[in-house]
């Protein structure tokens, strides 16, 4: 086809060049509405089964719907893909409603079957349970009564299951991908095809590190979104963001550093925005690092498995002082790992605060005495050197490790930061090979999942000979954690179960698995001479996107005269990624380098030259059909 294509370009511009015309194409629709939004961190995976950095789950988001979400307003449970749930007089057996008419984007219906298919296999798969195997842990069947209808039974009564944020796939596509394949499945788009999806956006390419594309979904359940392309692009560093919103290379910046967003207040076109976040950043510990059933792995250093050395540690961090020079005061010092965005779980012990003659009180009563170089020694007779891992993909992470490294040599540890990207620490942890990192949690508004990375069936597991990483960073295991956490899991008296929660966290906060660090806002900034209808969540507070939600991206639309003024001629559409680039959008450009002309055009000649492009080429594929069958019966 791309011969014919190609011959067809080459007579059209003969038969120009016999008649003085330029020959008219079909009316183009108007310009697409590009919305552009800027990040730092690339995702680590399009499949759902496989990514864990916050942004990809902000694609997993959009591509794919789950049964219920929750309200901008206040997280509270509301309506999916399912229009209605409910919990039988038992509390053993919930019923999922779908709405009517849904579609995936193929035009495939989508029906109780995708739902019960993407829990089974959850249900069945090891690898699959990874991101999602806290929701289906007490579920013990997954059926369909008929097309609309999902029946789940359980255990025991538990809150979850109207906090199940799984992501429904296409059994139609997915069932082609089997338990050994989803490793190393990509899940990203053929070109010039979409990724098959329920969700409002839709990916039809990715260049890693540089952007991913996403197209309205004309059959999403809620209505086609007000944009028409969903654009994220990649800068390597902070400043390059914030000079890319001020040029109009993006129209939104997301997760901005501290100084770039206080250079940006004021710019403008340019709307500022510091947004209550749930995210925590810490400081984490190898306690040992293990696989489900308990076979040591990894070279953790055994100093680590001290809790005096871990609290020492603690005590020797000057949480406030990082969060002041760091997020230059937008956030707060951390404590447990339940952030104080969610009021009503949320502890603060407050009794390791920084205090670094106690820190090294602590460490001379347990045998570590300082040695002459000014690194103290173990009971092993072994310097206290650890390995430190930062996230080169992060300027905070970076700047922290310095903090680190400074605060820990006050009180005679050394500390060999090693930094690498995200990707690898997500693997180097995963074996163990790790005596400290610095990374943070996005937590749920259930606090289940958060909980659940701490307990020991969360270690890395094994699979034909090959070691595999799971939600545990630090190892921590403990079977009196593990019992509060299926005490909670079932505990459906949310007064009860918050009680329970904050047990959990004291447990953490004193056996002292992570220091955590800061509690962040979520520094934004935007061209709101270009877009308005941006939707918070917690309603008027929380965070513009990175939300639990796709409401901003459904709701976004381009300043106009109704909905506000645009100032400095600014566009309503940003540039698409590769369109200035005739080598990247061969076929984008040849759409508009023909033009009409009206004056002295002879409409029959026009008709003439088509029809007898459309004689010609039907010849060809006459022609090229006969050829490729003659050629067929050769090889035989």
């Amino acid at each position: 086809m791309l011969v014919i294509r190609n011959l067809l370009a080459t007579l059209a511009t003969a038969a120009v060049a016999i008649a003085p015309v330029v020959i008219a194409l079909p009316a183009q629709a108007a310009d697409p509405v590009v919305f552009t939004v800027g990040m730092e961190q690339d995702v680590d995976s399009l499949n759902p089964f496989t990514g864990v950095l916050a942004e990809a789950y902000e694609i997993f988001q959009l591509q794919y719907a789950t049964l219920l979400t929750q309200s901008a307003t206040d997280y509270a449970p509301a309506p999916g893909l399912a229009e209605s749930w409910a919990e039988s007089a038992d509390r053993k057996t919930w019923t999922y409603t779908l709405r009517p008419g849904l579609l995936w984007s193929d035009g495939t219906p989508l029906t109780s079957a995708d739902v019960v298919y993407t829990f089974n296999r959850i249900l069945e798969g090891r690898y699959e349970q990874r991101n999602y195997g806290n929701y289906v842990r007490n579920i013990t069947s997954v059926t369909a009564s008929d097309e609309r209808t999902v029946v789940m039974t359980v255990k025991t009564p538990t809150p979850i299951m109207s906090r199940l944020a799984v992501y429904i796939l296409p059994e139609h596509i997915w069932s082609k991908i089997d338990g050994k394949a989803v490793k190393s499945y990509a899940n990203e788009p053929e070109p010039g095809q979409t990724v098959v999806g329920s969700g409002p956006f839709l990916v039809v390419e990715r260049r890693a590190g540089q952007f991913i594309r996403m197209v309205a979904n004309d059959n999403y359940f809620a209505g086609r979104p007000k944009v028409d392309e969903l654009v994220f692009r990649l800068y390597n560093n902070p400043d390059a963001l914030g000079q890319a919103l001020i040029k109009g290379e993006i129209d939104f910046a997301e997760a901005l550093t501290a100084d770039v967003f206080t250079a940006l207040e004021g710019q403008p076109g340019i709307t500022t925005y510091a947004g209550d976040y749930s995210g925590f950043n810490e400081l984490a510990f190898n306690l040992g690092a293990a696989l489900t059933d308990g076979t040591p792995i990894g070279d953790g250093n055994p100093h680590l498995l001290d809790r005096q050395v871990r609290l020492a540690i603690s005590h020797a961090i000057d949480r406030q002082q990082m969060v002041d020079k760091i997020l230059d005061g937008y956030g707060s010092a951390g404590s447990s790992i339940i952030p104080p965005l969610y009021t009503t779980l949320h502890i603060d012990p407050g009794t390791q605060s920084y205090d670094p003659a106690l820190a090294n009180q602590i460490l001379d009563d347990a045998g570590y005495p300082m040695g002459p170089d000014g690194i103290r020694v173990g009971p092993d007779g072994k310097p206290m050197k650890y390995r430190l891992f930062v996230r080169t993909d992060s300027f905070s992470s970076v700047t922290a490790g310095e903090y680190f490294k400074s605060y820990l040599a006050a009180v005679g540890i050394q500390a060999a930061i090693k930094p690498v990207d995200e990707n690898a620490l997500f693997e180097i942890i995963g074996r163990g090979d790790f005596d400290m990192f610095e990374w943070g949690w996005v937590v749920e508004p259930d606090p289940d999942y958060q909980l659940s990375t701490f307990t020991c069936g969360k270690r890395s597991y094994k699979d034909g000979g090959e070691i595999y990483a799971d939600l545990s960073d630090s190892f921590y295991c403990n079977p009196k954690f593990d019992a509060l956490y299926d005490a909670q899991s079932g505990e459906t008296d949310q007064a009860k179960r918050a009680e329970i929660v904050k047990q959990m966290q004291q447990m953490l906060y004193d056996d002292v698995p992570y220091v955590v660090t800061w509690y962040y806002d979520n520094l934004e900034a935007y061209r709101s001479d270009r877009f308005t209808g941006f939707v918070g969540q917690p309603e008027g507070s929380g965070s513009l996107i990175l939300q639990y939600g796709t409401y901003s991206y459904e709701n976004v639309e381009p300043v106009t005269a109704d909905t506000g003024t645009q100032t400095d001629g600014a566009s309503s559409a940003a540039p698409t990624p590769g369109a200035t680039d005739s080598a990247d959008n061969p076929d984008n450009n040849a759409a508009t380098a023909v033009t009409a002309e009206s004056g002295g055009l002879n409409l029959g000649l026009i008709i003439a030259i088509v029809v007898g492009l459309i004689i010609i080429v039907v010849l060809i594929v006459v022609i090229l059909r006969m050829r490729s069958s003659n050629q067929a019966d050769d090889k035989e």
